[in-house]
This record gives C-alpha cells, sequence and structure tokens, in this order.
C-alpha cells in the first residue's frame, strides 16, 4: 500500500502533483509519502501488539533525519550499522533505549560512542567484537548490553548480495560457536547478556526461512536459560521484501507477525525486529525528466536525467523498478529507460515495455524510498538530488540539492609543496 496514485492524469504524491514539485524544485528529485512511512509502521506495531514489542526501524534504507523523525514520533526505535547513524538517529529524536547496533566492523570509538549515549544493545558479530566491547566498557567504567548475532545457515532465497544468513556469510556467528560465545560473555565483567540475533537477509518473500531461523535460535534460547544465562529479547532482524512488481508477493506484517508470535510468544521476550524496506521502500518515488530519446539499431532508449549515482539498485543487483509517466499515457514502447553516466550499466529500466515517453516529460521510478539516496554518489560529478516529503498537500523540502561547490567542498589544490 502507498500513496501515490493519479488523480485526473497526474501522478499524484498523497494531494501533491508530481509534476508541479518536478517544476518547482527540478529533477531528479526524491519525494517521499508521510502517510506511506507512518502507514507501513503502523502495520508492523499493530501486527506484534499482542506481545511485547519494540520495532527497530534500519537506518541503513533510509537516513534522511526527517523520515526518521517522522517515525521516531511514531514510536520507532533504529536499528544502526555505524557512528554516523547513531549520530543521525539522535539528531532526528530516537530514544537511545530503543537503539540497536549491529554491523560486523564496530571501531572502538563507535563503541564508545554508543556506550556513552546507552543505547539497549549492541548486536555481536564475532568474538574479537564482544572482547573490545567488554574493554571499552571497562574504560568507561560502565557495563554494555549485549546481544549475540546468531547466523542460522537459512537461506532466505534472495539475491546473493543481499542474504546474510547462510554459513559463507560473513555476518553472524554460527549456532554452535555462539553457544560458547555466549558462555564466555556471561563470564566478562563488563558485559550484561540480554539478547539474542539473527538477520539473514533482505527483500526476503517467503515466511518460511524466517521460521526456519527462528526455531532454530529458539532451542538455544531454552538451552542458555538452562545455564542460567537470560535472555530478555529475540531480535528476529529484518527482512521482509516489499511488492517491487505485480510478481512479488511478499506476507503482509500481519501474516509475518502472527507466525513469529506463534513460534515465540512462549519465551517469555520482547520481540525486536528491524524493518526497513518494508517501511520506506514504496513511500517513495525518484522523479526524472527525458533529456532526449534515440533510436538504436534494436530498440529505442529514453534518456532521462535521473542515474545509477542517483538510484544504484537497478545496476548493482539487476533489480526492478516500475517506471510511470508523470503525466498518464496510455501509449507503450518497448525501450530501455537510461542515464547520462558513462557505464554500460547505467540504466533504470531495460529491455521493457515502458510508458511512451518523449523529451521534456517527467517520468516515476517507483519503489525508491529504501535503498535510493543512501546508496547515492557523487560519480561523474553529479550532484545528488533533492529530498521532498509530502504530508496531505502540503510539502517539505528536506534535503537541498547539491551544488556544484558541494562536489569540491573539502578538496584543496597544492600551490607548493
Amino acid at each position: 500500500m502507498h500513496h501515490f496514485k493519479y488523480v485526473e492524469g497526474e501522478l499524484c504524491c498523497e494531494e501533491v502533483k508530481l509534476s508541479e514539485l518536478a517544476a518547482e524544485l527540478g529533477t531528479p528529485l526524491y519525494c517521499y509519502s508521510h502517510a506511506t512511512l507512518t502507514r507501513h509502521l503502523d502495520a508492523f506495531t499493530g501486527a506484534f501488539a499482542t506481545v511485547d514489542n519494540l520495532v527497530c526501524y534500519s537506518v541503513k534504507v533510509n537516513s534522511n533525519i526527517a523520515v526518521l523523525n517522522t517515525l521516531f514520533k511514531n514510536g520507532a526505535g533504529a536499528d544502526i550499522v555505524s557512528g554516523g547513524e547513531l549520530f543521525r538517529a539522535l539528531k532526528a529524536g530516537a530514544d537511545p533505549k530503543k537503539i540497536v547496533f549491529s554491523g560486523v566492523g564496530k571501531r572502538e570509538d563507535e563503541i564508545k560512542y554508543a556506550l556513552e549515549t546507552g543505547i539497549l544493545m549492541f548486536n555481536v558479530e564475532s568474538p574479537l567484537e564482544l572482547l573490545t566491547i567488554d574493554r571499552v566498557a571497562a574504560q568507561l567504567g560502565v557495563r554494555a548490553p549485549v546481544s549475540i548475532r546468531v547466523n542460522p545457515d537459512v537461506d532466505p532465497r534472495t539475491h546473493a548480495y543481499i542474504s546474510t544468513g547462510l554459513k559463507k556469510n560473513k555476518f553472524g556467528i554460527g549456532i554452535e560457536r555462539a553457544r560458547l560465545e555466549y558462555r564466555a560473555a556471561a563470564k566478562l565483567a563488563n558485559v550484561d547478556v540480554v539478547g539474542i540475533d539473527c538477520h539473514i537477509g533482505s527483500q526476503i518473500t517467503e515466511i518460511e526461512p524466517f521460521i526456519d531461523a527462528v526455531k532454530r535460535l529458539k532451542k538455544l534460547v531454552l538451552d542458555l536459560r538452562e545455564e542460567g544465562i537470560g535472555i530478555k529479547y529475540f531480535d528476529v532482524g529484518g527482512g521482509l521484501g516489499i511488492p517491487y512488481e505485480e510478481v512479488d508477493t511478499p506476507p503482509h506484517p500481519t501474516e509475518y507477525g502472527k507466525a513469529l508470535i506463534d513460534e515465540l510468544q512462549d519465551l517469555g521476550c520482547t520481540l525486536v525486529m528491524e524493518p526497513g524496506r518494508a517501511i520506506a521502500g514504496n513511500a517513495g518515488v525518484l522523479v526524472g525528466r527525458v533529456v532526449y530519446t534515440k533510436e538504436g539499431e534494436d530498440k529505442r532508449f529514453i534518456i532521462g536525467d535521473a542515474a545509477m549515482n542517483d538510484l544504484i539498485r537497478p545496476s548493482l543487483y539487476s533489480a526492478y523498478h516500475g517506471v510511470l509517466a508523470v503525466k498518464k499515457t496510455d501509449e507503450t514502447q518497448f525501450a530501455d529507460l537510461v542515464g547520462p553516466i558513462c557505464e554500460s550499466g547505467d540504466f533504470m529500466a531495460k529491455d521493457r515495455e515502458l510508458p511512451r515517453l518523449e523529451a521534456g516529460e517527467f517520468f516515476a521510478v517507483m519503489s525508491a524510498g529504501g535503498y535510493g539516496f543512501t546508496m547515492s554518489s557523487n560519480y561523474n560529478s553529479r550532484p545528488r538530488p533533492a529530498e521532498v516529503m509530502v504530508k496531505g498537500d502540503k510539502y517539505k523540502v528536506i534535503r537541498e540539492r547539491e551544488s556544484y561547490e558541494d562536489l569540491i567542498k573539502g578538496e584543496t589544490i597544492i600551490e607548493e609543496w
């Protein structure tokens, strides 16, 4: 469900015409729907309402502080993977006691920052990280709350680059080794064992991999309790997919929630989940303008001003994103929608039946609210797009478009050695 729809032939975000936003603010332009963000968050909190729960939005998916603030004001916590994301979350109003710190490479300065902030817990990914957290906590004279990210060796049946729960992936600790690490953690002087965590991948469109994973972790929790190691938080991670195209049929959060609650409610743990894409993905679009059209020998090219530096998912993952004409048309064409970047991999859509678009017309790349701007770059020295949020019939620019001057900020010409 999202709040992008045609009204009298004009594609709108809630009650605002995308053509008016594009004409006023320029393109490329990221546009987010406030109503969609809050609706999707409510879907998760509602799905887990019968048990103690905490929805920790995955900041890496879309980290604009206006997006974060919208979710935090509606009760969400934060799942972070860097000191920078912790900084963003705090600036956006996150409750430190609703922040979990994931990621395989936490630096000592980041650990110190998180301990001084007083976060809920660290999701520990390696034995050396556990020892580092204990040492930094000792230096600060505090106790560090930890859970261990357990790699359950479950195939999430998703793209290889976003699969994280197999033995060959870099994430987490295998179940048998995790058992040993829990015992070691319980003996550390500056660590409190409070939880267990898993995250098996992203854009998962089936329930079964989630259930397989939590079943394996549930047994570990019960075994640890017999040894006197209590677990208060059961972090099921994130990864629930969204319908990028009609053939995608991911479970609704209600179905997802019921399945997990049925499996875990007898543990008496607070269930922590880390949705990101499922909240923000369909809450945003990337609006572009056609610069040229080009008739190739084999196909037609629509050359837009939105490129792989703005939205890299199609190039990186061969990901599908719907493409709509901002002014509705029933005419279609078989074409590639490409950008101006000097790479053959620079495309939004390839070998697709697309709306017939001509130079000067606007288009919208759908489902771009997650892993869109956060993965953007200045490749080819292209300023990154502006971001705007719409609420009803109002809109606010939440990030200004970068300028050419922004491109060289911090750079220096060497006048003399």
